[in-house]
């Protein structure tokens, strides 16, 4: 994970976030999504900015852990379509465009540290990169997990690829063909959540975990997680995957389900 020069990388803490809050504090990294008036959707120069504090995590001996939180009641609505479409809208960032093509599908594999996913409000299609990948993934009781893309003439390539290293194949398929809202306790059987709390336990829990792993040896699980990344290498997969999104969208059927949903109503799909 090389996307950024190293001598801007330290003064990571100094930079100025669009889309991002960030905070070190007691060995620990905490990432909070910050664009609730779009319910933190995630922008390209979002992309950027986690890419920029998963490097800065990576590269400083004394983070040990990152947990991974949202502002608001929406933890993550999905990808911003219009804006990865090119309709940027403008915003203020000192973090630069990386040196290479950033896949949120793979960022959170490539730091080699523990990543805890904090989900306090709805996750919808490609909200669920950040809790694929997490190690642990503590989650309120009640929340909405949705994957609604084929209602809006989509498909989650890539959320797909990566719910497909953590829970049952079928399980993923049948989630991607038919759009539901999954029940909390369920996706603790599949494997996608790993704790559920409620708001008034949600912060011992994590500072558990947390604790846990700061009394164990930060290079033997570095090394570890960075084996686990090795024998699980998916590069050209996502790459692929999100070339499918885009003909997707720009698909007589994409362009009519984003228009139906704009305005509220049932989509006529004609199978182009």
């Amino acid at each position: 994970m090389d996307f950024f020069d190293t001598a801007l990388i330290k003064d990571a803490l100094n930079q100025k976030y669009a889309f991002v809050k960030l905070k070190v504090e007691d060995h620990v990294m905490t990432l909070t999504l910050d664009r609730t008036e779009k319910k933190n959707a995630i922008h390209p120069q979002m992309v950027q900015e986690i890419a920029f504090a998963m490097q800065f995590a990576k590269q400083t001996n004394t983070i040990r852990a990152i947990v991974i939180d949202a502002a608001g009641d929406v933890f993550c609505a999905g990808a911003d379509l219009k804006a990865f479409m090119g309709i940027v809208g403008e915003f203020e960032s000192s973090i630069p465009l990386a040196k290479e093509e950033v896949l949120i599908g793979e960022l959170f594999n490539k730091v080699h540290k523990p990543i805890i996913t904090k989900v306090e409000g709805k996750v919808l299609a490609g909200g669920f990169f950040f809790l694929a990948g997490a190690n642990y993934v503590v989650c309120n009781e009640g929340i909405t997990l949705g994957l609604p893309e084929v209602k809006r003439g989509l498909f989650p390539f890539q959320v797909m690829a990566a719910l497909l290293e953590i829970m049952p194949k079928r399980a993923v398929v049948d989630w991607c063909i038919r759009g539901y809202d999954l029940d909390v306790k369920d996706a603790k059987n599949f494997g996608l959540i790993t704790h559920i709390t409620t708001p008034d336990t949600m912060k011992k829990t994590v500072e558990d975990i947390l604790s846990d792993i700061k009394i164990n040896s930060p290079t033997a699980i570095r090394l570890g997680l960075e084996a686990l990344d090795t024998i699980n290498e998916q590069a050209s997969t996502h790459k692929y995957l999100m070339e499918m999104l885009q003909k997707t969208v720009s698909s007589k059927d994409g362009q009519e389900g984003l228009l139906a949903f704009r305005q509220k109503r049932q989509p006529v799909w004609t199978g182009e």
